[in-house]
């Protein structure tokens, strides 16, 4: 015997008001359930020298319990100025995954090396994604004691080493 459309339609409504009451969610067969964003507490950002004039690391390690995912694009703004530095190669944003303990490494460049324009801010600041407040790092932290020049700063895209990264750096910005 074949229950009626009714009574599919009462016991659908049912398990849905149940899954909604739980804060659960029903998941398609076979699918596994994506990580969502990294809290901010969750996440430890640090900065420093980049070894060359206008450059500098970033990265992010996920110090939570479980894997989580940040932007593709650390969000990298500047003391006073508006805007933020912009990804090389042109990217758009989405998920970087970081399981616990795992590290995201970034290369940024703030100005050309012989450049002449811009402005020179006393800080600079880093998020691991658009949603977090990040950290603010002071210009000797990141080796331009001097002040941090600002013309036309550019980022890597998170990388899984150091040296991934920096090459990043470098094959976008020649």
């Amino acid at each position: 015997m074949r229950p009626s459309s009714a009574l599919t339609a009462a016991l659908t409504a049912t398990a849905a008001v149940a899954l909604t009451a739980t804060g659960a969610a029903a998941a398609p067969a076979g699918a596994s359930a994506r990580p969502g964003v990294c809290q901010e507490q969750s996440l430890s950002v640090s900065a420093s020298s980049g070894g060359q004039r206008n450059a500098a690391r970033i990265a992010v390690t996920n110090r939570g319990g479980s894997t989580c995912v940040v932007d593709r694009i650390p969000t990298v703004t500047f003391r006073g100025l508006d805007g933020s530095a912009e990804a090389v190669p042109p990217a758009t944003s989405g998920p970087y995954v970081l399981s616990p303990g795992e590290h995201g490494y970034a290369a940024l460049r703030t100005a050309a090396p012989g450049a002449t324009e811009g402005h020179v801010v006393r800080s600079l600041s880093v998020s691991a994604d658009p949603s977090h407040h990040g950290v603010t790092f002071g210009a000797a932290t990141v080796g331009m004691g001097r002040g941090i020049q600002v013309w036309e700063p550019v980022t890597t895209l998170w990388q899984t080493s150091r040296a991934a990264a920096d090459r990043a750096l470098a094959d976008a910005t020649r």
